[in-house]
């Protein structure tokens, strides 16, 4: 904030000259005023004021004194007595030069944005543009303000309706709480607590339960021992399951700098040891505000180390199959400036990044912006708009899987200084377009055979684009998992573990969107064991696979390279429509075509064996479309 401040007082001295007449001749009064600026010089804005204050009151129309005296204070973050002097000022001087007309409202364009009073800021501005030279509205100052006043032109015109709520007793106890998450079902909320403004006040992760029930939070407790230590703990993220956090913890013993990432498992309801998350993450340097994806698999963060492009940046690292993180790397140019970028936020569908930055266009301080991921790259960023948006710094912004509520930090400044700050909430506009609904699937993993919990990976895949949208790991001590994703049609869902037959599920057909309790059963590889091949395509009464196989087939085929010992036996199926000789034939072309595509992607044909059933062994009776489609399918057996 002070650096902010200082760059105005800059901007604004831009207009001063050196050797430059003044509007008036006392020359006791135009020395104390030159001393004045020497004190600014030296940063000494308080004795500097006292040096304005005297001239003026030698002579009371010296507007150059009125107009030093109101930049310092906006700097020291008082715009409204600013305004008070330069008012002042002018009413002494109605018959002031345009020149000092222009510089008196290019300082209240300032004082206004600073006090969110976007109207007369707007007016201040078009005021100075009729009255400011043109050399300097040919700077790169005046330019800025030029697109940022007609930005929020713009904005003001289409503001959202919104309606902010501090949130009830037992929260909003402390001085200091921010950074507000949510677990996906939205009945957890974390936060960082600090006792007090002072650097040396403690930090720590709190937590608080919804109930349903009563509608009420629970009061806000220490999330873990394990967890807070007397080290400050803050600015957390935790996965849609609740099994995954990932927060920042400062001048810890095993600390590569400042700040680092740490993060923690939860092991049958308790939070384990957390650990540094390593050098490829952490630098020597600040790295904080940590968002993890809905599924684990990406973690982004802001840090100021070195190799960004100015102040602080948004970074991220990808989980990689052994769990360690990979190398951080920067967002890139789109999203970082050459001022601060922080507190990034990944919605729960892996596909719009939420962020706050002072470098994007915006109404002043901290906006939040968004980005959506467009074929795999994150596009120009969007500014929210008004009054998400306003002259305050914004941060801090958490949007609920819900989609109901969007939950962020609100500071409270008494005299320019830092008082108190509050987590508040308000319902998040339509007009905001999230991407499809989201579900959310839960169950639990385990070993057919012996019942034992099983640790897979379970993927959504898109089967119109064969790209996986979501990965999830189960529970290796329980087999529990939780997935969120896209109500998304054509999807597939592969639970998948070496040693194991893989599990395939077409999610609108096996309707597993909003399912609490999904038993996956897993079977080990052995001979006459067999599964259903599911999401293989036929087109009707035709043999060759359709686009929308290809994800299976690829999953086939690792799994065969992953048991090179393993041989198969393809079985095709049908219904009871048409004869049966045709059937019987019909199931086996269907069954060649994967084996043509197997033996195409080097798996050996010695391997491959296919047969054709017809319509002998239905899964179910045929007496319903749906039935009939389920008897449409092809297995796989283990020779």
């Amino acid at each position: 904030m002070k650096q902010a401040l200082l760059s105005i007082l800059l901007v604004l001295t831009f207009l001063t000259v050196s050797g430059q007449t003044y509007t008036i001749i006392d020359n006791r009064a135009i020395r104390l005023h030159e001393e004045g600026d020497e004190l600014i010089q030296k940063r000494q804005y308080d004795d500097a004021i006292a040096k304005f204050k005297a001239s003026i009151n030698r002579e009371a129309n010296f507007l150059e004194s009125y107009l030093k005296w109101g930049r310092i204070l906006l700097t020291q973050g008082f715009p409204d007595q600013a305004i008070e002097v330069a008012d002042r000022g002018l009413k002494r001087n109605v018959k002031a030069p345009n020149h000092l007309l222009g510089e008196f409202a290019w300082l209240k364009v300032h004082c206004f944005l600073k006090l969110g009073d976007f109207n007369q800021a707007i007016a201040a501005f078009d005021q100075s543009e009729h009255l400011l030279n043109t050399a300097f509205q040919s700077q790169r100052p005046f330019r800025e303000m030029k697109d940022q006043i007609s930005f929020i032109r713009t904005h003001l015109d289409n503001p959202f309706v919104i309606e902010k709520e501090k949130l009830a007793d037992p929260l909003n106890q402390f001085v200091l709480q921010y950074f507000p998450v949510l677990t996906a079902d939205s009945k957890k909320l974390l936060f960082t607590k600090r006792d007090g403004l002072a650097n040396n006040e403690h930090e720590d992760i709190f937590v608080a339960y919804y109930d349903e029930e009563e509608g009420l939070w629970s009061n806000p407790r220490s999330i873990a021992n394990s967890i807070n230590t007397a080290y400050n703990e803050g600015t957390c993220t935790i996965s849609a399951d609740g099994k995954i956090l990932i927060f920042t913890s400062c001048q810890m013993p095993d600390s590569f700098g400042d700040c680092d990432l740490y993060i923690s498992y939860k092991v049958n309801e308790v939070w384990q040891k957390p650990v540094n998350m390593g050098k490829h993450v952490n630098s020597r340097v600040w790295d904080s505000q940590p968002s993890l994806s809905a599924d684990g698999s990406i973690l982004f963060f802001s840090s100021n180390r070195r190799g960004g492009f100015g102040g602080k940046d948004i970074w991220y690292t990808l989980r990689m199959p052994d769990g360690s993180w990979s190398e951080a790397k920067n967002l890139g140019a789109d999203i970082n400036t050459a001022k601060d970028e922080v507190s990034p936020f990944i919605y729960f569908n892996n596909e719009i990044l939420f962020f706050a930055s002072e470098g994007h266009l915006g109404f002043g301080g901290l906006d939040l912006f968004m980005s959506r991921v467009e074929k795999g790259v994150f596009s120009t960023p969007e500014n929210l708009g008004y009054p998400i948006n306003d002259h305050q710094d914004q941060l801090a912004l958490f949007i609920t899987a819900q989609r109901d509520y969007a939950y962020y930090t609100e500071t409270v400044f008494h005299e320019g200084k830092q008082e108190r700050s509050f987590i508040y909430r308000f319902k998040f506009p339509e007009e905001i377009y999230l991407g499809e609904k989201l579900m959310v699937t839960e169950g639990r993993v385990f070993n057919k055979s012996t019942g034992e919990p099983v640790e897979a990976k379970l993927s959504l895949v898109d089967l119109v684009s064969d790209s996986t949208m979501y990965e999830f790991r189960s529970d290796g001590r329980t087999g529990d998992f939780t997935m969120l994703y896209p109500d998304r049609p054509a999807s597939g869902l592969y639970v998948e573990k070496k040693g194991f037959l893989p599990k395939i599920y077409n999610v609108d057909r096996d309707s597993l969107a909003n399912q609490k309790n999904l038993d996956v059963e897993l079977t080990p590889v052995a001979s006459g064991e067999e599964f259903i091949f599911e999401n293989i395509f036929f087109d009707f009464d035709k043999a060759d696979l359709k686009p929308e196989s290809t994800t299976s087939l690829k999953r086939l085929i690792s799994f065969l390279q992953d048991n090179p010992n393993v041989e198969i036996m393809i079985v095709g199926h049908t219904d009871n429509v048409g004869s049966e000789p045709y059937n019987q034939e019909l199931s086996l072309r269907r069954a060649a075509s994967v084996k043509k595509y197997l033996v195409e992607n080097e798996i050996s044909d010695e391997r491959l064996q296919i047969s054709g059933k017809g319509s002998h062994v239905p899964l179910v009776s045929n007496d319903t479309a749906s039935n009939r489609a389920l008897n449409r399918r092809i297995t796989v057996s283990i020779l």
